[in-house]
């Protein structure tokens, strides 16, 4: 749908002005800068709200592109270290609620900062800031809500912990129950962090999101179609699937530069076999006792791995003698995309954040499953048993949160890479990463959408619109 905008007295507006506010996480932040890519692709101009500590990360990940970022100072907050400004940079995620309750007092200088800007057509913010429907509100500004989350996800949160919330809080964790519009899927507690002040927050910012003019979504239509059906069809606001957003930086280097580490060294040394790549993500925490579960379940299952750890995390010297040559252990910040995408890597065993998903899935690199918290054991449901781009690893008592031993976790992860399970996900992990792929394409279910959203709020400000052809938008 190729468009021409126009004003009422026949002149060309100027382009479409975003302003996005994401939540001071890598897991938020990455996906939201994502989305800037396409925004200005889309021949829109981008604002973009941050905090001084978190500003370099995302102007080298922007640098070629025209973005304006706007500084806000971070809240002091109780144990929390000057300059810490994300999550992942927290002394401990003990410290993750008074994070969480204190972005709200930005508001003002957000609300200053506004004054300040030429016109916006619309406002993409983060799920977790909540509070800023009621800036968008005082300006009239059109507020969509961006949590990276999938359709199902999204779904399941609204049904149980905005409208039904008293069956996760009375049920025993291992009580099964559903959702009555899907009850092929099972659930119980442990799919769920049920602490009352996630609970109290979650909902909050589910009921802002719910006033809000739309959802933006890190999917895409052909993932999960019917989810997205039911969403639009019995749920408000709109969901606009746009991702993988992923696939807005086809070659990611720009965060890392063109150096090389010695771990894509490594893997190149293995391109005539096959590694299992381990990372669950910047916030997972193990106890010892799980630690050397690990441990234990990588060196006897003979599979060679590249396993990412935190900086604080203590493995003896002994292991990475004994697994030498067929595994290594990195303790920095990795290019996950670089890794996924290179020839080598034909298994991921992940914790399941979504923006690890959908990296694995336009790699086309099947999925070991090990969900630990937050939305994790739902995207689970949706890797294992909706799409089948793979396996769950297997826990003592087979629930979601359970212990995992070392010769369970042997069983799974020689299963993904060797046995007939792991080649039926490897084979279906091909075919949707195509679909992803073709997403994303100019005239593909996300670039159409993209179009229809810019769109639709150049026409909810007033901004007429004329359509001449049944390709993209073009501004």
């Amino acid at each position: 749908m190729s468009s021409n905008i126009v004003t009422d007295d026949g002149s060309s507006p100027p382009p479409p002005h975003v302003v996005l506010f994401p939540f001071m996480s890598k897991g938020h932040i990455i996906p939201a800068l994502h989305l800037a890519l396409l925004f200005h692709r889309h021949g829109a101009n981008v604002t973009i709200f941050t905090t001084p500590a978190n500003h370099p990360f995302m102007s080298k990940f922007l640098s070629n592109t025209s973005t304006n970022f706007i500084d806000l100072p971070f809240p002091k907050i109780n144990g929390i270290p000057p300059g810490v400004e994300s999550t992942d940079k927290l002394p401990s995620m003990a410290l993750i609620q008074p994070f969480l309750s204190s972005t709200i007092l930005m508001q003002e200088d957000f609300e200053q900062a506004l004054k300040t800007l030429p016109t916006v057509t619309f406002m993409v913010t983060d799920m977790f800031l909540g509070w800023t429907l009621d800036s968008a509100s005082k300006f009239g500004i059109p507020r969509l809500s961006f949590g990276g989350c999938n359709v199902f996800t999204t779904i399941i949160f609204e049904d149980l912990i905005l409208k039904r919330p008293e069956l996760l809080l009375k049920k025993k964790s291992d009580e099964v129950f559903e959702n009555p519009n899907f009850p092929s899927i099972k659930l119980t507690t442990n799919h769920f962090d049920t602490h009352l002040f996630c609970f109290k927050f979650l909902s909050d910012q589910l009921d802002a999101t719910s006033k809000s003019y739309g959802i933006i979504v890190n999917s895409f239509s052909e993932l999960e179609p019917r989810f997205l059906e039911f969403w639009n069809t019995e749920c408000k606001p709109k969901a606009w699937c746009l991702g993988p957003l992923c696939m807005a930086e086809p070659q990611p280097s720009q965060l890392f530069g063109q150096e090389e580490h010695p771990w894509m060294n490594w893997l190149d040394t293995k391109k005539e076999s096959s590694v299992l790549y381990v990372a669950f993500g910047s916030q997972a925490e193990f106890s010892k006792e799980q630690t050397e579960e690990i441990k234990s379940g990588l060196e006897s299952s003979h599979v060679n791995f590249l396993w990412v750890v935190r900086k604080s995390e203590n493995l003896d010297e002994g292991f990475e003698e004994r697994v030498k040559g067929r595994g290594i252990v990195v303790k920095d910040w990795v290019d996950q995309r670089r890794i996924l995408g290179h020839e080598s890597v034909k298994g991921f065993m992940s914790h399941c954040g979504w923006n690890s998903v959908t990296e694995s899935i336009c790699a086309k690199v099947p999925i070991l499953a090990w969900p630990m918290g937050a939305d994790q054991p739902l995207n689970s449901i949706i890797v294992v048993d909706e799409i089948k781009v793979g396996l769950l690893v297997e826990t003592c008592d087979g629930s979601m949160r359970g212990f995992v031993k070392g010769e369970g976790l042997e069983r799974t992860v020689r299963e993904l890479m060797e046995g007939e399970m792991g080649k039926t996900v490897r084979k279906r992990v091909e075919e949707v990463g195509e679909l992803a792929m073709k997403a994303v394409e100019e005239g593909g279910s996300s670039w159409i959408n993209m179009s229809e959203l810019i769109h639709q709020t150049c026409v909810s400000n007033n901004t007429h619109v004329t359509r001449t052809s049944d390709d993209a938008l073009q501004i």
